[in-house]
Protein backbone atom coordinates (compact mmCIF):
# COMPACT_ATOMS: atom_id res chain seq x y z
CA UNK A 1 0.00 0.00 0.00
CA UNK A 2 2.80 2.41 0.91
CA UNK A 3 4.57 1.60 -2.37
CA UNK A 4 1.37 2.29 -4.35
CA UNK A 5 0.89 5.62 -2.58
CA UNK A 6 4.52 6.63 -3.23
CA UNK A 7 4.17 5.65 -6.89
CA UNK A 8 0.97 7.69 -7.20
CA UNK A 9 2.54 10.74 -5.59
CA UNK A 10 5.59 10.53 -7.83
CA UNK A 11 3.36 11.14 -10.86
CA UNK A 12 2.81 14.75 -9.74
CA UNK A 13 5.32 17.56 -10.27
CA UNK A 14 7.14 19.12 -7.34
CA UNK A 15 6.18 22.76 -6.92
CA UNK A 16 9.04 25.15 -6.30
CA UNK A 17 9.08 27.31 -4.24
CA UNK A 18 7.05 25.76 -1.46
CA UNK A 19 5.68 29.01 -0.03
CA UNK A 20 3.45 31.66 -1.61
CA UNK A 21 1.67 34.85 -0.55
CA UNK A 22 -1.59 33.44 -1.91
CA UNK A 23 -2.89 29.99 -2.85
CA UNK A 24 -6.02 29.92 -5.00
CA UNK A 25 -7.91 26.63 -5.34
CA UNK A 26 -10.26 26.56 -8.31
CA UNK A 27 -10.10 28.42 -11.62
CA UNK A 28 -13.62 29.86 -11.74
CA UNK A 29 -14.08 33.47 -12.79
CA UNK A 30 -13.89 34.99 -9.26
CA UNK A 31 -10.82 32.91 -8.38
CA UNK A 32 -9.13 33.82 -11.67
CA UNK A 33 -9.86 37.52 -11.19
CA UNK A 34 -8.43 37.39 -7.66
CA UNK A 35 -5.32 35.49 -8.77
CA UNK A 36 -4.68 37.97 -11.59
CA UNK A 37 -5.28 41.02 -9.37
CA UNK A 38 -2.92 39.66 -6.70
CA UNK A 39 -0.24 38.83 -9.28
CA UNK A 40 -0.53 42.33 -10.77
CA UNK A 41 -0.05 43.71 -7.23
CA UNK A 42 3.24 41.81 -6.97
CA UNK A 43 2.06 38.91 -4.78
CA UNK A 44 3.43 35.40 -5.31
CA UNK A 45 0.46 33.27 -6.41
CA UNK A 46 -0.04 29.51 -6.75
CA UNK A 47 -3.24 28.72 -8.66
CA UNK A 48 -4.48 25.13 -8.44
CA UNK A 49 -7.39 23.15 -9.82
CA UNK A 50 -8.29 19.50 -9.37
CA UNK A 51 -9.84 19.49 -12.85
CA UNK A 52 -7.98 19.08 -16.14
CA UNK A 53 -9.68 22.21 -17.50
CA UNK A 54 -9.97 25.88 -16.52
CA UNK A 55 -13.15 27.51 -15.29
CA UNK A 56 -14.52 25.28 -12.49
CA UNK A 57 -18.19 26.30 -12.07
CA UNK A 58 -17.73 28.96 -14.78
CA UNK A 59 -16.36 26.61 -17.45
CA UNK A 60 -17.55 25.57 -20.89
CA UNK A 61 -17.30 21.80 -21.36
CA UNK A 62 -18.12 19.09 -23.94
CA UNK A 63 -21.40 17.21 -23.51
CA UNK A 64 -19.51 14.11 -22.37
CA UNK A 65 -18.01 16.05 -19.43
CA UNK A 66 -21.31 17.32 -17.98
CA UNK A 67 -22.03 14.23 -15.81
CA UNK A 68 -18.65 14.43 -14.07
CA UNK A 69 -19.09 18.20 -13.48
CA UNK A 70 -22.40 17.54 -11.74
CA UNK A 71 -21.05 14.60 -9.74
CA UNK A 72 -18.01 16.54 -8.49
CA UNK A 73 -19.97 19.45 -7.00
CA UNK A 74 -22.60 19.36 -4.21
CA UNK A 75 -24.16 22.52 -5.65
CA UNK A 76 -26.04 20.66 -8.41
CA UNK A 77 -29.18 18.56 -8.01
CA UNK A 78 -32.38 17.48 -9.77
CA UNK A 79 -30.49 16.62 -12.98
CA UNK A 80 -32.51 15.18 -15.85
CA UNK A 81 -31.77 14.71 -19.52
CA UNK A 82 -33.91 14.18 -22.60
CA UNK A 83 -33.03 12.70 -25.97
CA UNK A 84 -29.70 11.60 -27.37
CA UNK A 85 -26.70 13.83 -27.97
CA UNK A 86 -26.03 14.42 -31.69
CA UNK A 87 -23.36 12.29 -33.34
CA UNK A 88 -21.21 15.40 -33.65
CA UNK A 89 -21.31 15.87 -29.85
CA UNK A 90 -17.56 16.55 -29.68
CA UNK A 91 -18.20 19.83 -31.48
CA UNK A 92 -20.26 21.27 -28.61
CA UNK A 93 -18.94 23.47 -25.79
CA UNK A 94 -21.63 24.01 -23.14
CA UNK A 95 -21.62 26.71 -20.46
CA UNK A 96 -22.34 25.28 -17.02
CA UNK A 97 -23.71 28.62 -15.77
CA UNK A 98 -25.72 29.80 -18.81
CA UNK A 99 -27.44 31.81 -20.06
CA UNK A 100 -24.91 34.61 -19.72
CA UNK A 101 -23.97 37.63 -21.86
CA UNK A 102 -21.96 40.81 -21.39
CA UNK A 103 -23.38 44.28 -21.89
CA UNK A 104 -21.04 46.14 -24.22
CA UNK A 105 -20.86 48.92 -21.64
CA UNK A 106 -20.67 46.93 -18.42
CA UNK A 107 -17.78 46.97 -15.90
CA UNK A 108 -16.58 43.48 -16.87
CA UNK A 109 -15.89 44.65 -20.42
CA UNK A 110 -14.07 47.69 -19.02
CA UNK A 111 -11.95 45.39 -16.84
CA UNK A 112 -11.15 43.10 -19.77
CA UNK A 113 -9.76 46.11 -21.63
CA UNK A 114 -8.02 47.64 -18.61
CA UNK A 115 -6.31 44.41 -17.53
CA UNK A 116 -5.26 43.30 -20.99
CA UNK A 117 -7.40 40.16 -20.77
CA UNK A 118 -9.17 41.30 -23.94
CA UNK A 119 -6.06 40.18 -25.84
CA UNK A 120 -6.95 36.57 -24.98
CA UNK A 121 -10.65 36.38 -25.88
CA UNK A 122 -12.80 37.32 -28.88
CA UNK A 123 -16.46 38.24 -28.92
CA UNK A 124 -19.45 38.10 -31.25
CA UNK A 125 -22.51 40.32 -31.14
CA UNK A 126 -25.90 39.00 -30.02
CA UNK A 127 -28.18 39.68 -32.99
CA UNK A 128 -31.28 40.75 -31.10
CA UNK A 129 -33.75 40.23 -28.26
CA UNK A 130 -37.24 38.74 -28.21
CA UNK A 131 -39.93 38.79 -25.53
CA UNK A 132 -42.70 36.21 -25.14
CA UNK A 133 -45.96 38.15 -25.20
CA UNK A 134 -49.50 36.96 -25.80
CA UNK A 135 -48.33 33.49 -26.80
CA UNK A 136 -45.68 34.50 -29.32
CA UNK A 137 -42.16 35.91 -29.57
CA UNK A 138 -41.98 39.62 -30.34
CA UNK A 139 -38.95 41.87 -30.97
CA UNK A 140 -37.62 44.01 -28.13
CA UNK A 141 -37.49 47.59 -29.50
CA UNK A 142 -34.46 48.88 -27.60
CA UNK A 143 -33.62 51.96 -29.70
CA UNK A 144 -35.35 54.64 -31.76
CA UNK A 145 -34.66 52.69 -34.93
CA UNK A 146 -35.91 49.49 -33.31
CA UNK A 147 -39.14 51.13 -32.21
CA UNK A 148 -39.90 52.47 -35.69
CA UNK A 149 -39.10 49.09 -37.33
CA UNK A 150 -41.22 47.04 -34.93
CA UNK A 151 -44.40 45.99 -36.75
CA UNK A 152 -45.87 44.41 -33.61
CA UNK A 153 -46.31 47.85 -31.99
CA UNK A 154 -49.12 50.22 -32.81
CA UNK A 155 -48.52 53.91 -33.47
CA UNK A 156 -49.73 54.87 -29.98
CA UNK A 157 -47.41 52.31 -28.35
CA UNK A 158 -44.44 53.55 -30.40
CA UNK A 159 -45.18 57.13 -29.42
CA UNK A 160 -45.47 56.29 -25.71
CA UNK A 161 -42.25 54.29 -25.66
CA UNK A 162 -40.36 57.03 -27.53
CA UNK A 163 -41.63 59.61 -25.05
CA UNK A 164 -40.54 57.48 -22.10
CA UNK A 165 -37.07 56.79 -23.51
CA UNK A 166 -36.63 60.51 -24.22
CA UNK A 167 -37.45 61.25 -20.57
CA UNK A 168 -34.89 58.68 -19.36
CA UNK A 169 -32.20 59.81 -21.79
CA UNK A 170 -32.71 63.41 -20.67
CA UNK A 171 -32.41 62.40 -17.02
CA UNK A 172 -29.16 60.48 -17.50
CA UNK A 173 -27.72 63.03 -19.93
CA UNK A 174 -27.49 60.81 -23.02
CA UNK A 175 -29.17 63.49 -25.12
CA UNK A 176 -26.45 65.92 -24.15
CA UNK A 177 -28.78 68.46 -22.50
CA UNK A 178 -31.27 68.83 -19.72
CA UNK A 179 -34.18 71.22 -19.67
CA UNK A 180 -33.73 74.38 -17.60
CA UNK A 181 -37.19 73.89 -16.16
CA UNK A 182 -36.29 70.43 -14.91
CA UNK A 183 -38.35 68.75 -17.62
CA UNK A 184 -35.35 66.64 -18.57
CA UNK A 185 -34.98 65.05 -15.13
CA UNK A 186 -36.96 62.68 -12.93
CA UNK A 187 -38.01 63.94 -9.50
CA UNK A 188 -36.16 62.57 -6.46
CA UNK A 189 -39.38 61.28 -4.92
CA UNK A 190 -40.11 59.34 -8.12
CA UNK A 191 -36.65 57.75 -8.05
CA UNK A 192 -37.51 56.13 -4.72
CA UNK A 193 -40.81 54.73 -5.99
CA UNK A 194 -41.14 51.11 -7.10
CA UNK A 195 -40.24 51.22 -10.79
CA UNK A 196 -43.51 49.57 -11.77
CA UNK A 197 -45.43 52.45 -10.12
CA UNK A 198 -43.34 55.00 -12.00
CA UNK A 199 -44.09 53.24 -15.27
CA UNK A 200 -47.79 53.28 -14.45
CA UNK A 201 -47.55 57.04 -13.80
CA UNK A 202 -46.25 57.36 -17.36
CA UNK A 203 -49.41 55.55 -18.55
CA UNK A 204 -47.45 52.99 -20.51
CA UNK A 205 -49.48 50.10 -22.00
CA UNK A 206 -48.95 46.62 -20.53
CA UNK A 207 -46.74 45.33 -23.35
CA UNK A 208 -44.36 48.33 -23.23
CA UNK A 209 -44.24 48.15 -19.45
CA UNK A 210 -43.36 44.44 -19.62
CA UNK A 211 -40.63 45.05 -22.23
CA UNK A 212 -39.01 47.73 -20.05
CA UNK A 213 -39.27 45.75 -16.81
CA UNK A 214 -38.15 42.32 -18.00
CA UNK A 215 -36.31 42.70 -21.33
CA UNK A 216 -34.40 45.97 -20.76
CA UNK A 217 -33.95 46.35 -16.98
CA UNK A 218 -34.17 42.56 -16.44
CA UNK A 219 -36.24 42.51 -13.24
CA UNK A 220 -36.10 39.02 -11.76
CA UNK A 221 -39.55 38.71 -10.18
CA UNK A 222 -43.14 39.73 -10.90
CA UNK A 223 -43.13 43.48 -10.22
CA UNK A 224 -46.93 43.66 -10.17
CA UNK A 225 -46.96 41.57 -7.00
CA UNK A 226 -46.46 44.63 -4.78
CA UNK A 227 -45.07 43.89 -1.33
CA UNK A 228 -45.35 40.17 -2.07
CA UNK A 229 -42.64 40.56 -4.74
CA UNK A 230 -39.41 38.99 -3.53
CA UNK A 231 -37.24 41.74 -5.06
CA UNK A 232 -39.07 44.94 -5.97
CA UNK A 233 -37.03 47.20 -8.26
CA UNK A 234 -36.85 50.91 -7.40
CA UNK A 235 -37.08 53.56 -10.11
CA UNK A 236 -33.46 54.67 -9.56
CA UNK A 237 -32.29 51.09 -10.16
CA UNK A 238 -34.47 50.76 -13.24
CA UNK A 239 -33.10 54.02 -14.68
CA UNK A 240 -29.53 52.85 -13.96
CA UNK A 241 -30.22 49.60 -15.85
CA UNK A 242 -31.69 51.50 -18.81
CA UNK A 243 -28.59 53.73 -18.81
CA UNK A 244 -26.33 50.67 -19.02
CA UNK A 245 -28.45 49.18 -21.81
CA UNK A 246 -28.51 52.44 -23.78
CA UNK A 247 -24.77 53.08 -23.40
CA UNK A 248 -24.05 49.53 -24.60
CA UNK A 249 -25.80 50.03 -27.94
CA UNK A 250 -23.27 51.22 -30.48
CA UNK A 251 -20.22 51.12 -28.21
CA UNK A 252 -18.35 48.81 -30.58
CA UNK A 253 -18.54 49.28 -34.36
CA UNK A 254 -19.38 45.68 -35.25
CA UNK A 255 -21.73 44.92 -32.33
CA UNK A 256 -25.31 45.09 -33.57
CA UNK A 257 -26.97 45.56 -30.20
CA UNK A 258 -26.32 45.84 -26.48
CA UNK A 259 -24.82 42.39 -25.88
CA UNK A 260 -21.74 40.37 -26.79
CA UNK A 261 -20.81 36.73 -26.20
CA UNK A 262 -17.29 35.21 -26.04
CA UNK A 263 -16.17 32.89 -28.83
CA UNK A 264 -15.87 29.26 -27.61
CA UNK A 265 -18.08 29.92 -24.58
CA UNK A 266 -18.08 31.77 -21.27
CA UNK A 267 -15.27 29.52 -20.02
CA UNK A 268 -12.90 31.68 -22.06
CA UNK A 269 -13.24 34.54 -19.54
CA UNK A 270 -11.54 32.86 -16.55
CA UNK A 271 -8.87 31.51 -18.91
CA UNK A 272 -8.18 35.05 -20.15
CA UNK A 273 -7.55 36.30 -16.62
CA UNK A 274 -5.46 33.21 -15.82
CA UNK A 275 -3.22 34.13 -18.76
CA UNK A 276 -2.90 37.67 -17.37
CA UNK A 277 -1.89 36.24 -14.00
CA UNK A 278 0.65 33.88 -15.58
CA UNK A 279 2.27 36.81 -17.41
CA UNK A 280 2.73 38.47 -14.01
CA UNK A 281 4.38 35.37 -12.54
CA UNK A 282 1.50 33.29 -11.11
CA UNK A 283 2.17 29.54 -11.17
CA UNK A 284 -0.56 27.25 -12.56
CA UNK A 285 -1.01 23.54 -11.82
CA UNK A 286 -4.11 21.64 -13.04
CA UNK A 287 -5.08 18.09 -11.97
CA UNK A 288 -3.78 18.89 -8.49
CA UNK A 289 -6.37 18.40 -5.72
CA UNK A 290 -5.87 19.90 -2.28
CA UNK A 291 -6.41 17.02 0.15
CA UNK A 292 -6.09 18.84 3.48
CA UNK A 293 -5.51 22.15 5.18
CA UNK A 294 -2.45 22.76 7.34
CA UNK A 295 -3.47 24.37 10.62
CA UNK A 296 -1.29 26.36 12.99
CA UNK A 297 -1.60 24.67 16.39
CA UNK A 298 -1.18 27.93 18.31
CA UNK A 299 -3.54 30.35 16.58
CA UNK A 300 -5.76 27.67 14.94
CA UNK A 301 -5.47 29.43 11.57
CA UNK A 302 -4.77 27.85 8.22
CA UNK A 303 -1.10 28.14 7.33
CA UNK A 304 -1.10 26.20 4.05
CA UNK A 305 -2.34 23.14 2.18
CA UNK A 306 -1.30 19.56 1.55
CA UNK A 307 -1.61 18.48 -2.07
CA UNK A 308 -2.55 15.08 -3.42
CA UNK A 309 1.12 14.73 -4.38
CA UNK A 310 1.95 14.78 -0.69
CA UNK A 311 3.74 18.12 -0.92
CA UNK A 312 2.96 20.76 1.67
CA UNK A 313 2.59 24.35 0.47
CA UNK A 314 2.77 27.20 2.97
CA UNK A 315 0.71 30.36 2.51
CA UNK A 316 -0.79 33.02 4.72
CA UNK A 317 -3.94 33.21 2.58
CA UNK A 318 -6.13 30.62 0.83
CA UNK A 319 -8.95 31.37 -1.63
CA UNK A 320 -11.27 28.48 -2.50
CA UNK A 321 -14.01 27.49 -4.88
CA UNK A 322 -16.97 26.91 -2.50
CA UNK A 323 -17.81 23.49 -3.93
CA UNK A 324 -14.43 21.96 -3.01
CA UNK A 325 -14.12 19.96 0.21
CA UNK A 326 -10.79 19.25 1.92
CA UNK A 327 -9.66 17.89 5.28
CA UNK A 328 -8.12 20.00 7.97
CA UNK A 329 -5.17 18.63 9.88
CA UNK A 330 -7.55 17.05 12.39
CA UNK A 331 -8.97 14.77 9.67
CA UNK A 332 -12.24 16.67 9.62
CA UNK A 333 -13.76 17.23 6.17
CA UNK A 334 -14.24 20.95 5.66
CA UNK A 335 -15.47 22.85 2.66
CA UNK A 336 -14.92 26.50 2.02
CA UNK A 337 -18.47 26.97 3.28
CA UNK A 338 -17.78 25.79 6.85
CA UNK A 339 -16.89 28.14 9.65
CA UNK A 340 -16.17 31.12 7.41
CA UNK A 341 -18.66 33.65 8.71
CA UNK A 342 -21.38 31.13 7.76
CA UNK A 343 -21.53 31.28 3.98
CA UNK A 344 -25.26 31.42 3.34
CA UNK A 345 -27.12 29.84 0.49
CA UNK A 346 -28.91 32.69 -1.25
CA UNK A 347 -31.37 30.54 -3.17
CA UNK A 348 -31.57 28.35 -6.24
CA UNK A 349 -31.43 28.80 -9.98
CA UNK A 350 -32.93 26.25 -12.33
CA UNK A 351 -30.89 25.95 -15.52
CA UNK A 352 -31.42 24.19 -18.82
CA UNK A 353 -29.40 23.63 -21.95
CA UNK A 354 -31.01 22.45 -25.19
CA UNK A 355 -29.71 21.40 -28.59
CA UNK A 356 -31.91 21.94 -31.61
CA UNK A 357 -31.65 21.81 -35.38
CA UNK A 358 -32.83 25.30 -36.34
CA UNK A 359 -33.28 28.80 -34.97
CA UNK A 360 -36.34 29.87 -33.03
CA UNK A 361 -36.31 32.94 -35.33
CA UNK A 362 -35.21 31.98 -38.87
CA UNK A 363 -33.44 35.24 -39.73
CA UNK A 364 -31.43 35.45 -36.47
CA UNK A 365 -28.58 33.27 -35.13
CA UNK A 366 -27.68 34.52 -31.64
CA UNK A 367 -30.76 35.67 -29.75
CA UNK A 368 -31.66 36.67 -26.21
CA UNK A 369 -35.19 35.63 -25.20
CA UNK A 370 -37.24 36.68 -22.18
CA UNK A 371 -40.36 35.06 -20.73
CA UNK A 372 -41.80 37.60 -18.26
CA UNK A 373 -43.33 36.34 -14.99
CA UNK A 374 -46.72 34.66 -15.49
CA UNK A 375 -46.32 34.73 -19.29
CA UNK A 376 -46.39 30.90 -19.43
CA UNK A 377 -48.75 30.15 -16.53
CA UNK A 378 -50.10 31.85 -13.41
CA UNK A 379 -47.67 30.17 -11.00
CA UNK A 380 -44.56 31.45 -12.80
CA UNK A 381 -43.27 34.03 -10.30
CA UNK A 382 -39.91 34.83 -11.91
CA UNK A 383 -38.61 35.75 -15.34
CA UNK A 384 -37.17 33.02 -17.52
CA UNK A 385 -34.24 34.07 -19.69
CA UNK A 386 -32.95 32.13 -22.65
CA UNK A 387 -30.02 32.56 -24.99
CA UNK A 388 -29.78 30.90 -28.39
CA UNK A 389 -26.27 30.52 -29.86
CA UNK A 390 -25.17 29.29 -33.28
CA UNK A 391 -22.03 27.84 -34.80
CA UNK A 392 -20.68 31.34 -35.52
CA UNK A 393 -19.59 31.61 -31.87
CA UNK A 394 -17.91 28.17 -32.11
CA UNK A 395 -19.97 26.43 -29.42
CA UNK A 396 -21.67 23.93 -31.73
CA UNK A 397 -21.26 22.39 -35.20
CA UNK A 398 -22.85 24.03 -38.21
CA UNK A 399 -26.53 23.17 -38.54
CA UNK A 400 -27.13 23.08 -34.77
CA UNK A 401 -28.08 25.62 -32.13
CA UNK A 402 -27.54 25.66 -28.37
CA UNK A 403 -30.18 27.30 -26.18
CA UNK A 404 -29.61 28.06 -22.48
CA UNK A 405 -32.44 28.84 -20.06
CA UNK A 406 -32.55 29.85 -16.40
CA UNK A 407 -34.93 31.09 -13.72
CA UNK A 408 -34.53 31.91 -10.05
CA UNK A 409 -36.59 29.72 -7.72
CA UNK A 410 -37.06 28.77 -4.08
CA UNK A 411 -38.42 25.35 -4.95
CA UNK A 412 -36.42 23.13 -7.32
CA UNK A 413 -39.49 21.31 -8.63
CA UNK A 414 -41.29 24.56 -9.48
CA UNK A 415 -38.18 26.00 -11.10
CA UNK A 416 -37.83 22.99 -13.37
CA UNK A 417 -41.55 23.11 -14.14
CA UNK A 418 -41.21 26.72 -15.33
CA UNK A 419 -38.22 25.82 -17.50
CA UNK A 420 -40.08 22.91 -19.08
CA UNK A 421 -42.97 25.26 -19.91
CA UNK A 422 -40.53 27.57 -21.72
CA UNK A 423 -38.89 24.63 -23.50
CA UNK A 424 -42.30 23.39 -24.65
CA UNK A 425 -43.17 26.87 -25.91
CA UNK A 426 -39.99 27.03 -27.99
CA UNK A 427 -39.48 23.47 -29.23
CA UNK A 428 -41.27 20.36 -30.35
CA UNK A 429 -40.31 16.75 -29.85
CA UNK A 430 -41.35 16.08 -33.46
CA UNK A 431 -40.96 18.04 -36.70
CA UNK A 432 -44.73 18.39 -37.22
CA UNK A 433 -45.53 20.71 -34.29
CA UNK A 434 -46.17 24.39 -35.09
CA UNK A 435 -45.93 27.64 -33.19
CA UNK A 436 -47.43 31.11 -33.55
CA UNK A 437 -44.09 32.78 -33.05
CA UNK A 438 -43.96 34.75 -36.28
CA UNK A 439 -44.61 38.48 -36.30
CA UNK A 440 -47.44 38.20 -38.84
CA UNK A 441 -49.26 35.57 -36.79
CA UNK A 442 -48.87 32.73 -39.29
CA UNK A 443 -48.05 29.35 -37.74
CA UNK A 444 -44.43 28.27 -38.14
CA UNK A 445 -42.79 24.92 -37.43
CA UNK A 446 -41.14 24.80 -34.05
CA UNK A 447 -37.47 23.77 -33.92
CA UNK A 448 -37.11 20.12 -32.96
CA UNK A 449 -35.61 19.47 -29.54
CA UNK A 450 -32.83 16.93 -30.04
CA UNK A 451 -31.32 16.86 -26.54
CA UNK A 452 -31.72 18.73 -23.28
CA UNK A 453 -30.42 18.77 -19.73
CA UNK A 454 -32.24 20.53 -16.89
CA UNK A 455 -30.72 20.93 -13.43
CA UNK A 456 -30.80 23.07 -10.29
CA UNK A 457 -27.82 24.94 -8.86
CA UNK A 458 -27.48 26.35 -5.34
CA UNK A 459 -26.33 29.99 -5.13
CA UNK A 460 -23.97 30.92 -2.29
CA UNK A 461 -22.32 34.20 -1.41
CA UNK A 462 -18.65 34.89 -0.75
CA UNK A 463 -17.14 34.78 2.73
CA UNK A 464 -13.78 35.44 4.31
CA UNK A 465 -12.05 34.88 7.64
CA UNK A 466 -8.48 35.64 8.68
CA UNK A 467 -6.84 33.06 6.42
CA UNK A 468 -9.44 31.32 4.21
CA UNK A 469 -11.90 32.89 1.79
CA UNK A 470 -14.74 31.33 -0.18
CA UNK A 471 -15.53 32.74 -3.62
CA UNK A 472 -19.09 33.31 -4.89
CA UNK A 473 -20.83 30.74 -7.05
CA UNK A 474 -22.48 31.66 -10.38
CA UNK A 475 -25.61 33.69 -9.63
CA UNK A 476 -28.93 33.87 -11.46
CA UNK A 477 -28.15 37.11 -13.31
CA UNK A 478 -27.71 37.53 -17.03
CA UNK A 479 -24.41 39.41 -16.66
CA UNK A 480 -21.38 39.49 -14.33
CA UNK A 481 -21.86 42.84 -12.55
CA UNK A 482 -22.75 41.42 -9.12
CA UNK A 483 -20.04 38.74 -9.30
CA UNK A 484 -17.43 41.36 -10.20
CA UNK A 485 -18.50 43.66 -7.37
CA UNK A 486 -18.44 40.78 -4.86
CA UNK A 487 -15.00 39.72 -6.10
CA UNK A 488 -13.66 43.26 -5.65
CA UNK A 489 -14.91 43.34 -2.05
CA UNK A 490 -13.31 39.95 -1.40
CA UNK A 491 -10.01 41.19 -2.80
CA UNK A 492 -10.04 44.29 -0.59
CA UNK A 493 -10.85 42.19 2.48
CA UNK A 494 -7.64 40.23 1.81
CA UNK A 495 -5.50 43.14 0.55
CA UNK A 496 -7.10 46.34 1.91
CA UNK A 497 -4.19 48.54 0.82
CA UNK A 498 -3.97 47.25 -2.76
CA UNK A 499 -5.88 48.59 -5.76
CA UNK A 500 -7.87 46.10 -7.82
CA UNK A 501 -6.09 46.16 -11.21
CA UNK A 502 -4.51 49.63 -10.99
CA UNK A 503 -4.41 51.75 -14.14
CA UNK A 504 -0.62 51.82 -14.18
CA UNK A 505 -0.51 48.03 -14.55
CA UNK A 506 -2.75 47.95 -17.63
CA UNK A 507 -0.92 46.89 -20.75
CA UNK A 508 -3.57 48.16 -23.14
CA UNK A 509 -4.50 51.28 -25.00
CA UNK A 510 -7.65 52.85 -26.37
CA UNK A 511 -7.37 50.90 -29.61
CA UNK A 512 -8.17 47.68 -27.72
CA UNK A 513 -11.89 48.61 -27.75
CA UNK A 514 -11.97 47.46 -31.35
CA UNK A 515 -10.79 43.97 -30.34
CA UNK A 516 -14.14 43.43 -28.63
CA UNK A 517 -16.25 44.25 -31.64
CA UNK A 518 -15.77 41.12 -33.76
Amino acid sequence: MADEMASSQSQYPTIDPGEFDLVVYGTGLPESLLAAAAAVAGKTVLHLDSNCFYGSLFSSVPISSLPSVFEDSPLFSEIETFGSAPEASRGFLLDIHGPRVLFCGDPMVDLLIKSGASHHVEFKSVDGSLIFWDGRLCPVPDSRQGIFRDRSLGLAEKSQMMKFLKLVRGHIGLDGKEGDDGSGSIADEDLELPFVEFLEKQRLPPKIKSIILYAITFADYDQDGGEACKKLMKTKDGIESIALYSSSIGRFPNAMGAFIYPMYGQGELPQAFCRCAAVKGALYVLRMPVVSLLMDEQNKLCKGVRLTSGQEILSSQLLMNPSFAVQNSGSHMQSAQEGLNSVNLLGKVARGVCITNCSVQPELSNILLVFPPRSLHSEQLASIRALQLSSNVSVCPQGYFVVYLSTLCDDAILGKEWLHAAINALFSSSSSETSTSSNNGDPEPKPTLLWSCVYVQEISQASCDAAICSCPTPDGNLDYRDILETTKKLYHSVYPDEEFFPESAASVNAEDDGALSD
